[in-house]
């Protein structure tokens, strides 16, 4: 997907972000806003979930998610999770240290404050489903998905940076596909809302991704995408030992 770099800069930035999956995010507009203080850490008393036209996220990624991986979530619902809240936080996380590795620029700063925001209000979500059904936090290794793509990032500067917002805008692009895929299928009503509900901010946080990562860019980006989609594509599509939100075809 082409990203413009006259997109708009004061886009809500998203890096699992994730998505969140992957999950990077932040407010467009005040209306956004309004929405974002309506949201509650109870999962019970969020608002009904609006429908969302997913066609930029398929035609974005390279590749849809097998059904073989969908059957295999819906039979350890648990592990995935626990492994969701682990990608907000780790979202989270990764936004806080951006934040002090890039203190000089003051867009991505305030996209990144926000992003943390919003990506603690999801991991405590997350949690809050956990306690809800009994479920204890057990020790959960990382999957290879983020590994694999961010052995192919660049290691100088703003090219490592563009890269890094290149990955995100995937991460996000496929937690929402997972979410939507996961929400036609599940039988917990309650879970199946909350996943509707994050597809509104997860949705187009890919393109905020892009529009950032290209703002800090002199050339081009589109070539960088490309490689990710297709490195994305490959994890996804190949085959995966273990089970993760943004893990391969079980096997």
């Amino acid at each position: 997907m082409t990203a413009n770099k006259n997109h708009v800069l004061d886009a809500k930035l998203a890096i699992e972000p994730a998505p969140k999956d992957s999950a990077i995010s932040a407010v467009n507009s005040n209306d956004d806003r309004d929405d974002s203080s309506e949201d509650s850490v109870d999962v019970a008393r969020l608002r009904t979930p609006i429908k969302v036209d997913l066609t930029p996220i398929y035609d974005f990624l390279g590749s849809r998610t097998d059904s073989t991986w969908v059957d295999h979530a819906l039979n350890h619902l648990p592990l995935l999770i626990q492994d969701h809240a682990n990608c907000e936080k780790k979202a989270a996380g990764t936004a806080m240290n951006l934040i002090f590795r890039y203190e000089f620029a003051y867009d991505l700063q305030r996209k990144l404050a926000q992003l943390i925001r919003e990506e603690m209000l999801h991991y405590e979500q997350v949690l809050g489903i956990m306690h809800e059904r009994g479920q204890d936090w057990q020790y959960l290794s990382a999957g290879r998905y983020a590994k694999g793509m961010l052995k192919h990032k660049r290691t100088f500067e703003p090219a490592a940076m563009v890269d890094i917002l290149i990955i995100g805008a995937f991460i996000e692009a496929r937690s929402c596909e997972r979410f939507a895929a996961l929400a036609e299928v599940i039988e917990d009503a309650r879970l199946a809302k909350y996943y509707r509900y994050l597809l509104k901010s997860e949705s187009r946080h890919f393109e905020d991704y892009l529009a950032l990562a290209q703002s800090l860019s002199e050339d081009n980006i589109d070539d960088r995408v490309a490689l990710f989609k297709a490195v994305e594509s490959e994890l996804i599509s190949s085959p995966d030992t273990e089970l993760r939100f943004h893990s391969g075809v079980p096997v």
